[in-house]
């Protein structure tokens, strides 16, 4: 039996932080991080059957052209992504009353849908990215045995191009569900390697007033190049996302609307067009595939 202070539920028997219940949500779920975001998606929902908030954690469910989908917010960062992943299998694997897994296990289908800047000339603003690999800079999955998810050719590959200053941590790779990429792949979408930071500012090579460990680490993610697969944007989630996903047995896929070229400095004139436009996109391939 899981103990009461590993599992922590609410009054209601709702899990801790996600405030949800098992019924509360669907087998295909989005996330974004924004909670504001939430409702970007489900306006386009037929009906919207429950919603709950707690703290920057929104969710609502509903019904999309038959389909019954769940589009919760996580807010930002690994962090936030290990409390997110671990309650919803809790709702699907874990019976709350007795407090012990199940024997038969469910899978879920998780997309996130975010924004993101991309790091390449030629992956223009107003396009889209889809992650094949999440490589981790943030550690936070470290804490987890990930041997057997990991693509460690990859890493080492990646930690000889950037000369990568082991009392960081070491980055780890995970590759998305092949199963949602053939259902959402399109000519559209350029695929490549997201790096997942474990912060916005420092660990993305951002400087204010702080010196950064490696300034040149940026430009080396440019040039990084492993068997044509190459590192196409930087965020916070993605890498998390994957890894806890392919522990517990559940598929994902992250999906990033490009707003800015860091590459060419530009930004996109109507950035809210391009979310829009992926999100409808997301929303009709979720919706035939029955």
């Amino acid at each position: 039996m899981i103990q009461s202070s590993e599992l922590i539920l609410n009054p209601d028997g709702s899990v801790y932080h996600l405030n949800l219940k098992p019924e509360h949500i669907a087998n295909d779920i989005i996330f974004v991080g924004d909670q504001n975001r939430v409702e970007k998606i489900t306006q386009f929902f037929d009906s919207i059957e429950f919603s709950t908030q707690k703290r920057e954690f929104k969710t609502q469910t509903g019904i999309f052209k038959g389909k019954r989908i769940t589009v919760m917010s996580t807010g930002i960062g690994p962090d936030n992504i290990d409390i997110v992943v671990n309650e919803l299998d809790a709702l699907v694997n874990i019976n709350l009353e007795t407090r012990q897994p199940k024997e038969e296990l469910t899978s879920l289908n998780i997309i996130r849908i975010g924004t993101s800047g991309s790091l390449q000339k030629d992956i223009p603003v107003d396009s889209f990215v889809m992650s094949k690999y999440g490589l981790g800079l943030d550690n936070m999955l470290r804490s987890y045995k990930i041997d057997r998810i990991t693509e460690e050719a990859l890493g080492e590959a990646f930690l000889l191009h950037t000369n990568w200053d082991i009392r960081k941590g070491k980055p780890y790779v995970v590759r998305c569900s092949e199963k949602l990429e053939k259902l959402i792949e399109s000519d559209r979408i350029f695929k490549g390697i997201t790096a997942t930071a474990g912060g916005f500012y420092g660990p993305q090579g951002r400087v204010l007033r702080l010196e950064i460990q490696d300034p040149e680490l940026n430009n080396k993610m440019d040039n990084f190049n492993f068997n044509d697969n190459r590192i196409t944007n930087l965020e916070m989630e993605t890498a998390a996302i994957y890894g806890l996903s392919a522990l517990l047995g559940h598929n994902a896929l992250s999906l990033n609307a490009i707003i800015a070229n860091r590459a060419s400095g530009t930004f996109s004139e109507d950035p809210y067009k391009a979310v829009d436009e992926l999100i409808a996109y997301t929303l009709d391939k979720l919706a035939n595939n029955s």
